[in-house]
């Protein structure tokens, strides 16, 4: 009986920690360390949690290794030390957290000069956020304290990973009146004036782009945040000095002084979209917008339009003349002025400003002939907001139907390569034509083209349109393709068709990495019970219903057998 067995085993750091000598890098050399530590070995935590112990730890993750070692072991001990520190183990925890020296320690890494170790850096982020998560009152009082503590990590933001310790102090502060009081720091600090004046052209591209997303971030973080505050709860002062017409400001200052770079432009731009988003990103806000039509989830602040509006005529002149590019070669020859992400990223923000339906910033889209501009180049056209632009401006002075049937017959000559773009266009033209706000609209004025244009575009959607759209369209491998030709072919899957996964991955591309990303994303119950029915339908489709033979059965060879097995 299994009693009679002793199934007991002792941990062989166990018999580690019997001897009087044992140190801690024999330790961390035994790969079941992290397990131990953990499942809450009390013999190892208490050795751990010695002073020279958790000096050592933090050294290791904090001191670049000796160049002299192999690569792949170079960072051996650091990770595991961080993995330890980060283990989320009470006793650890509350000596890191309470024991001043060893923050000291911590601290004095931001205080080497740049560039830092991006993977110590990441190892230092990874310890101080879980600090701050879980020993905030004792972090928070030491970083108030540093008063250059803002600077030196904005010193270093061209490391994603002091974006990160950033982000952790904006979204992992608990309780609310704490958090209220860390942002209020924050702005103190003047920490989004800091980042703005970082998206400038004279500063390094990578110090750009992690300052503009770090601003994108608090942003929708805040947002989020403010949407589930009680209503008595004090406004978020990040997000106000954001939204602010001086911040804004100041932005498009930076974007337009002196030089113009293509990397200013589109990290500031993207900013500027991050602030005119009238929905949450990801799923949720997705099926937001399903749901509500256009109904928005947040409303664009006017101070936000009202800064951008006179630089309105600077984005068009990007249009006219973007940042200088290299001529690229392609399939079809050489593109001497390639489309460029600037110019594409004043496309969206332009799609973005006409969504806002803000009577101002339209009208002076409407004389600075933006749309008309925007159509010349149809790349730059944001198919997914033509709805936005139907009006007698696109038809009547830009010509859109007249342009869409020239730019067709061309293609027959010399074959685009926005084909695709003009194909989204036309179907958005169309769809209004069945139905939507502007249905009434749209329809006079498709009747009062000239009579040979009108039969033109109805001949060109009957036709010409239809086929197109079709030979667009995919049809997804089903479960009915995967059976054998000897099975009956109505069989139908227990799962409705590939298009759930599909959209499952859409979803998932879309989603945005905010803090409860990893609780929304994926199936729920139901649709996970009928994702393991596929699953378990599409195995069952190869499996032979025949008595398997034994391969390794000893038997006669008959090669008449297997030359007609060859032959069938």
């Amino acid at each position: 009986m299994f009693w009679k067995f002793d199934l007991h085993t002792t941990s062989h750091i166990d018999q580690l920690l019997d001897r009087e000598d044992v140190t801690l890098r024999e330790l961390m050399e035994e790969d079941d360390v992290l397990q131990e530590c953990k499942a809450q070995n009390r013999r190892l935590l208490l050795f751990l949690s010695q002073d020279h112990c958790m000096q050592e730890l933090v050294s290791l993750i904090t001191t670049e290794p000796p160049a002299d070692l192999e690569e792949r072991s170079r960072f051996k001990f650091p990770n595991i030390a961080c993995e330890l520190l980060t283990s989320d183990v009470s006793i650890i925890n509350d000596k890191l957290g309470t024991d001043e020296s060893l923050l000291e320690m911590l601290y004095h890494f931001l205080e080497q000069d740049p560039p830092l170790n991006p993977l110590l850096a990441s190892f230092f982020s990874k310890t101080i956020g879980n600090l701050i998560a879980r020993k905030t009152e004792q972090v928070i009082t030491f970083l108030k304290k540093k008063e250059g503590f803002i600077g030196l990590v904005l010193k270093h933001i061209d490391a994603s990973a002091m974006m990160d310790l950033l982000l952790r102090l904006i979204s992992c502060v608990e309780p609310a009146p704490l958090r209220q009081e860390v942002l209020h720091w924050l702005n103190e600090e003047k920490l989004v004036q800091r980042l703005t004046e970082l998206i400038h052209t004279g500063k390094d591209e990578e110090r750009q782009s992690n300052a503009s997303q770090t601003l994108c971030d608090i942003i929708r973080l805040s947002r989020d945040q403010a949407n589930q505050m009680q209503e008595n709860m004090e406004a978020d002062p990040l997000l106000a000095v954001l939204e602010s017409q001086e911040s804004v400001t100041g932005l498009l200052k930076n974007l337009f002084e002196g030089e113009r770079s293509e990397a200013s432009i589109v990290n500031g731009t993207q900013v500027l979209l991050t602030l005119l988003e009238t929905r949450r990103s990801g799923l949720e806000g997705l099926m937001d917008l399903y749901s509500q039509g256009y109904e928005r989830s947040y409303t664009v602040n006017s101070s936000i339009l009202n800064a951008i509006e006179p630089h309105l005529k600077d984005f068009q002149q990007l249009l006219l003349d973007p940042p200088k590019k290299s001529a690229i070669l392609t399939t079809v020859g050489v593109l001497e002025q390639p489309l460029g992400n600037a110019r594409l990223h004043v496309a969206r923000l332009v799609a973005a400003l006409l969504q806002t339906n803000a009577p101002s910033i339209c009208q002076e889209l409407c004389n600075l002939a933006t749309m008309d501009l925007l159509l010349v180049c149809l790349y730059l056209f944001p198919p997914h907001s033509v709805f936005l632009l139907l009006n007698l401006q696109l038809f009547q002075k830009c010509r859109l139907v007249q342009r869409i049937l020239d730019a067709w017959e061309e293609n027959d000559r010399i074959q685009r390569g926005n084909m695709g773009h003009l194909t989204r266009i036309a179907n958005m033209v169309v769809q209004n034509l069945e139905k939507g706000p502007v249905q009434a609209q749209i329809t006079d004025l498709i009747k009062e083209l000239p009579e040979d244009c009108r039969g033109r575009w109805e001949s060109f959607v009957d036709e010409t349109l239809r086929e197109t759209n079709r030979k667009n369209t995919v049809e997804l491998v089903s479960t009915h393709n995967m059976h054998s030709s000897s099975e009956d072919d109505d069989m139908e899957s227990p799962f409705p068709n590939d298009l759930s996964l599909q959209q499952a991955f859409s979803d998932y591309q879309i989603q945005q990495m905010t803090a409860n990303f990893v609780d929304q994303f994926g199936f729920n119950d139901e649709e996970f019970t009928a994702f393991e029915a596929c699953c378990k339908e599409k195995i069952r489709q190869f499996d032979d219903s025949e008595e398997e033979e034994d391969i390794w059965e000893e038997k006669e060879i008959n090669y008449a057998t297997q030359a007609k097995s060859r032959t069938r």
